[in-house]
């Protein structure tokens, strides 16, 4: 059975050109390894005015519970300057004992591992005593509107119901065994916007530097730290990620500045009190006559971006267990549990049911050669399926 083999699974994966928001073949591909497993193989297609469609896969085996999805993505982020590339990025070559190619640890390697390992629990044992389902985007390196928030509500629209998810999400930060993502940081993002009034720079009374104004603002946004962390989550922490004032005078006061940011916060927090706190810290540096004699109150706007990502924790121990003790059967290392890193669709899947990431190394996703050791595809492959016949019984006790 050909998708047993992780290695030609993932050279057939790469060899489609993905780029989102385009299928490239790859979710074809996909169906053609799923489909003579036994799977029921769906594709939806998810639109939105103004956003590009987007082509999603859905596919199950089996009608009873307990129900474990399988949730990734099988677009990638552009190859940038191909020329810079030491081997085709869409051409799934071999050398030195490692596989390149864009999205072959992120994250086209899990999917390839977890159908070989489905493969390799059917040629075995049969069947899985329950379900086994794949919900795969097309949309998740994009704007993440029209993949896996919109592929969920389809599916439980349908009557679908899930016990448990992984995601395969490369997750290890140097070699396979070392963390398991069992919750994500929360994020908000924003633009605030200083208007003063525009002048000569000689003549400092007539105009209202919008500069110093924003300067304070983003202090306080800086500082004093959000809070100090708790027992499953780092630090919340505030950057700000761009300052702009279009002028290019060196005789002009500014009449307007932009500041944007964004804080990665913890379990202290949700998305609206963190929001709340922002505000507050806002206003009172607004109101603060010692940053700006005479100038106070500062006159600010803020804009939101669009649907913060929500903190999360999964506290499901048999779904932990499970993975936790396969990665320890298959490399000898208990795995670190983590809520590190940026955000993930595990963000929406949680509203579902309990969630979970592990995949492989990520240490080159994103970059030009990425590449993928082939030792790691089979050992992850080994991993998955020692997962799906711990959680399966696990399930059912």
């Amino acid at each position: 059975m050909t998708s047993a083999d992780p290695i030609q699974n993932l050279a057939t994966l790469i060899r489609c050109p993905s780029v989102t928001p385009a299928e490239g073949g790859a979710l074809t591909a996909l169906a053609a390894m799923l489909e003579p497993l036994g799977f029921t193989v769906e594709r939806m297609v998810a639109t939105e005015p103004g956003m590009p469609d987007i082509e999603n896969l859905y596919a199950r085996i089996g009608t009873e519970g307990p129900h474990l999805m399988f949730a990734g993505h099988t677009d990638v982020v552009p190859v940038g300057d191909a020329a810079a590339w030491t081997h085709d990025p869409f051409g799934a070559e071999i050398a030195n004992g490692e596989m390149y190619g864009r999205g072959a640890v992120d994250m086209k390697g899990g999917i390839a591992c977890f159908v070989a390992a489905v493969a390799r629990h059917i040629e075995k044992h049969g069947p899985p005593k329950g379900s086994v389902s794949f919900l795969i985007t097309g949309d998740e390196e994009g704007p993440a509107v029209n993949g896996t928030i919109k592929l969920l509500q389809w599916a439980a629209e349908r009557g679908e119901r899930w016990d448990a998810c992984l995601v395969g999400e490369p997750t290890n930060p140097d070699q396979l065994g070392d963390m398991i993502k069992i919750g994500r940081r929360g994020s908000v993002s924003g633009t605030i916007t200083v208007q003063g009034v525009q002048g000569h720079a000689a003549y400092p009374h007539l105009a209202d530097n919008a500069v110093r104004g924003v300067v304070a603002l983003t202090d306080a946004l800086m500082y004093p730290p959000f809070d100090a962390g708790t027992e499953s989550f780092q630090p919340s922490n505030l950057e700000v990620t761009t300052i702009d004032v279009g002028n290019r005078a060196t005789n002009v006061v500014p009449g307007k500045a932009t500041a944007s940011f964004n804080i990665r916060f913890n379990d202290t927090w949700t998305a609206e009190t963190v929001m709340g706190e922002i505000v507050r810290r806002l206003d009172t540096a607004a109101a603060d006559e010692k940053m700006r004699p005479g100038r106070a109150p500062l006159s600010y706007d803020i804009t939101w971006a669009e649907r913060p990502s929500h903190v999360f924790l999964t506290r499901n121990n048999s779904l932990i267990a499970s993975m936790s003790g396969a990665v320890e059967a298959v490399t000898g290392r208990a795995p670190k549990l983590s809520t590190t890193g940026g955000t993930s669709d595990a963000r929406f899947i949680k509203d579902y049911c309990p969630v979970l990431e592990f995949g492989l190394v990520g240490q080159t996703m994103h970059m030009v050669d990425e590449r993928v050791a082939v030792a790691d595809l089979e050992t992850l492959t080994v991993i998955y399926e020692t997962f799906l016949q711990r959680w399966f019984g696990d399930a059912r006790t």
